[in-house]
């Protein structure tokens, strides 16, 4: 199985890098890729955890850009964590997302709904690697007895339109892509049945998007074989994951619950291997 969606606690999973890797092993996962929101703070941890544990593990990342004021997730892969641009363009990724859940807190205490800012932000500020989102606050939510799941937190405060909500504040997505490409990976646009713009792909295609997450845990058969269907027209290639974040109330039960086809992957990985091929030989003449 080829997982190449999959969250820990250095954003919005429940799992820390060493659990997730344990997990997807006993699953039968052969490729990982851990792909936190904004944040390469796990990689180097769970590829080691990846090598003891005989999987292929794949440097990666999910960055959120915003077009129009909807957030629009772009997946990197095979990229560098330690690439100085890359981890400067996070670092100003994070005090966004830092920002805007302290906005969203003050506006949920207007609303009646308190809850500990320094608390839910203590370990963005104690740990300047971990990115902070909403989940986290839809979890305070339901610590303090104001909801009981995670699903009811977004629907009736977090989600676009609710009450708590704030719009996010990022770059754009070719500016996204371009950053991931700096840093040597190839950029693919996530849960795109999500995202509800498919008359964005083919600018994005143009504006360097390597692939499109056909396989995803809120993709069914029919929306998996129009996104195939796409790509192959745009000419791009095809990722995939579960989208594993250890919370049931927020995604698949376990790591590699969806798996990208094995010969997707290949040609993927061969994509990255071109792209760094080309881009040693711009730099060297």
């Amino acid at each position: 199985m080829i997982d190449l969606h999959t969250h820990t606690t250095a954003s919005d999973g429940r799992s820390t890098p060493a659990e997730l890797v344990a997990r997807a092993a006993g699953a039968g996962v052969t490729v990982l890729s851990v792909t936190d929101h904004d944040t390469t703070d796990a990689c180097l941890v769970a590829g080691e955890a990846c090598a003891a544990s005989g999987i292929t593990f794949v440097p990666g990342i999910e960055i959120t850009a915003v077009r129009d004021e909807v957030d629009v997730h772009i997946l990197g892969y095979f990229l560098d964590p330690a690439s100085p641009g890359l981890r400067a363009f996070l670092a100003e990724q994070r005090l966004r997302r830092v920002e805007r859940a302290g906005l969203m807190i003050a506006k949920l205490a207007t609303l009646g709904l308190h809850l500990d800012a320094d608390d839910i932000l203590r370990r963005a500020r104690d740990q300047p690697g971990k990115s902070v989102g909403r989940p986290m606050l839809a979890r305070a939510l339901i610590a303090a007895g104001y909801v009981k799941t995670t699903s009811e937190a977004f629907d009736s405060w977090l989600s676009r339109g609710r009450p708590g909500f704030v719009a996010r504040e990022g770059a754009l997505p070719d500016q996204v892509i371009a950053q991931i490409h700096d840093a040597g990976g190839v950029a693919s646009l996530a849960h795109p049945g999500l995202l509800k713009h498919d008359e964005w792909i083919p600018g994005l295609g143009s504006a360097g998007l390597d692939a499109i997450e056909v396989y995803h845990s809120n993709h069914d058969e029919a929306t998996a074989g129009r996104y195939r269907s796409m790509a192959e027209r745009l000419g791009l290639g095809v990722s995939g994951g579960s989208d594993y974040h250890g919370d049931e109330s927020h995604g698949p039960a376990y790591p590699g619950s969806v798996s990208l086809p094995a010969g997707d992957f290949d040609q993927l990985r061969d994509r990255a291997t071109s792209r760094a091929t080309a881009s040693g030989a711009s730099t060297s003449s």
